[in-house]
């Protein structure tokens, strides 16, 4: 998924010479308690990120923002033994959470802040991700101005401002002043963005000699990438193409079925087919894996180890495509009606500019089609984390329906919905997200000398990952009426405590000023907004 809407044969001068659509900024922190001098969580069931079982109740200690020991306290179902249990100072912070399950922080791959055409501001999605557990976030593309990213990035690392640790991305060419044309060009802009403080780039596609002394430069000098292998280049440049280069994480799987393609060598468009037409680009992409080499077939095999034997991560943020197989469902999701704002759901809304909103006639051969090449992509996925490849959790919410923090958590269902055991899926939305990130000795497990990261709720995820949305999961009481049950409880980020549903109030109360104002101006349409 782009950021914006990019046009086709001119991308790289579009995208140089764009200038940013920033967001309303994230104002100064008013929540969270911490970070404590020595903060205790006692009684929890911890499910740590490495694969590990869960094993509780354990105490974890926090020192400041860092885990300082982790100890077993008990057996389940008995009294905690108190003699095992680290003595509380009377100035330590202790929390008593028995029964509480905790798991390391999130990480989202693929999360945009926003931009002007969502009207998100930033306080609204980062309220959002944070109230879902997400901890940190790689912002692909800087798509509100590489100086707005880093500037934000400084106030979460101090925790001045409530929001997950950030990355920045930059696109390829961003801020160039000109298309990007030949390799010392290439190299120049990749020194420059480094200098400038972006920790790597999202590639889209560029000629083969460009993208090859890009990213071959960019690892050189200790950057890491991700790549949307967009259509109007990967006939020249696929999935192989980028690994071999150096190329840290493929985004979606654009590219991948085309270095899987065994009697064609470009996709088998419509004869009519325009790029610009968001509906042929989108309606095509669902018939894509029917054309690459079949499951466990040779060829499959052998692009899968060459991948596998580079150390290569996809990143497939199924949800974002996922009305496409069902529409009516992603489009009515429950949570839309309290926490989407008004300009967000006008972006999602069937346009023939905006990104992502192609439903001029969306039918059912159409979904049909989509369910089909869901059924092979995942097949691909799943088999590429059964051989020990890593595979991380991206949402890329902000468009076609995809509501940030709600959509990650649809994300962790879908890898689920491959073949991933719960304990997988949640090593690819913490420690696999963290080695994609080269942050793996600092976050992304419930381990010794790690920053406290965590995720705490009072039910277990791994038996249903629907606790996990803010919205909860629906079961039925012990008086035969339906109740919510779930969702996070606690967000703790370098030690500091922040109230989940909190968060949550504080977007729902963002939301209806929102709405408030726009019934003000279509009911008072004289007054000076």
């Amino acid at each position: 998924m782009k950021k914006h809407q990019f046009f086709s044969f001119v991308f790289l001068l579009f995208i140089s010479l764009q200038l940013p659509a920033q967001i309303m900024p994230a104002p100064d922190r008013a929540e969270g308690e911490g970070p404590f001098d020595r903060l205790i969580l006692r009684g929890v069931t911890l499910v740590d990120g490495t694969g590990s079982p869960p094993i509780g109740p354990v105490d974890i200690v926090v020192t400041q923002n860092r885990i300082s020991e982790i100890r077993v306290v008990g057996y389940p179902g008995l009294a905690i033994k108190e003699e095992r249990r680290p003595t509380a100072g009377p100035n330590d912070k202790v929390m008593e959470l028995e029964g509480h399950y905790l798991l390391p922080g999130f990480v989202d791959m693929h999360g945009h802040i926003g931009g002007s055409g969502q009207g998100t501001p930033a306080e609204y999605v980062f309220k959002l991700w944070m109230a879902h557990g997400i901890t940190t976030i790689r912002d692909p593309s800087a798509g509100n101005g590489l100086d707005w990213v880093l500037d934000h990035k400084r106030k979460s690392a101090s925790n001045s401002i409530t929001a997950p640790r950030i990355l920045a991305y930059t696109s390829f060419g961003q801020g160039a002043g000109k298309s990007i044309t030949d390799a010392a060009d290439a190299k120049i802009w990749v020194n420059e963005n480094a200098k400038k403080g972006a920790d790597g780039i999202k590639f889209f596609g560029a000629k083969p000699e460009v993208m090859q002394a890009a990213m071959e430069e960019n690892k050189r000098i200790g950057l890491r990438s991700a790549m949307h292998h967009a259509q109007m280049d990967v006939a020249r440049w696929n999935v192989l193409n980028s690994a071999r280069a150096g190329l840290t994480t493929m985004e979606h799987w654009y590219g991948l079925p085309e270095a899987l393609f065994t009697d064609r060598t470009i996709q088998d468009y419509r004869l009519d087919y325009n790029y610009q037409n968001e509906q042929h680009r989108f309606a095509e992409a669902g018939k894509l894996w029917k054309q690459a080499a079949a499951p466990y077939s040779d060829h499959w095999n052998q692009v899968m180890q060459e991948l596998l034997d580079l150390d290569f991560t996809i990143d497939p943020t199924f949800n974002i495509y996922e009305a496409n197989r069902d529409l009516m469902r992603t489009r009515r999701a429950e949570w839309h009606d309290v926490y989407t704002l008004p300009s967000l759901w006008r972006f999602y809304k069937p346009s023939r500019e905006s990104h992502g909103s192609y439903w001029f006639d969306w039918t059912t051969e159409e979904e049909i089609q989509w369910k089909e090449n869901y059924r092979l992509w995942m097949t691909f996925v799943n088999e590429y984390k059964n051989r020990g490849g890593r595979v991380t959790a991206g949402s890329d919410s902000g468009f076609i329906y995809q509501l940030y923090g709600f959509a990650y958590v649809r994300e962790l269902e879908l890898l689920r919905e491959a073949g991933f055991h719960p304990l997988e899926v949640f090593r690819s939305a913490t420690l696999y997200g963290a080695e994609a990130l080269g942050m793996d000795k600092e976050i992304g497990s419930v381990e010794v000398g790690k920053l406290a990261d965590f995720v705490i709720l009072e039910e277990n995820p791994l038996q249903n990952i629907k606790l996990l949305y803010g919205t909860g999961a629906i079961r039925i009481g012990d008086d035969n009426e339906p109740i919510r049950v779930g969702g996070v409880k606690y967000t703790v980020k370098d030690g500091i405590v922040y109230d989940a549903k909190q968060m949550l109030e504080d977007v729902r109360r963002i939301v209806q000023a929102h709405k408030d104002r726009e019934n003000a101006r279509i009911t008072q349409p004289g007054l000076d907004w």
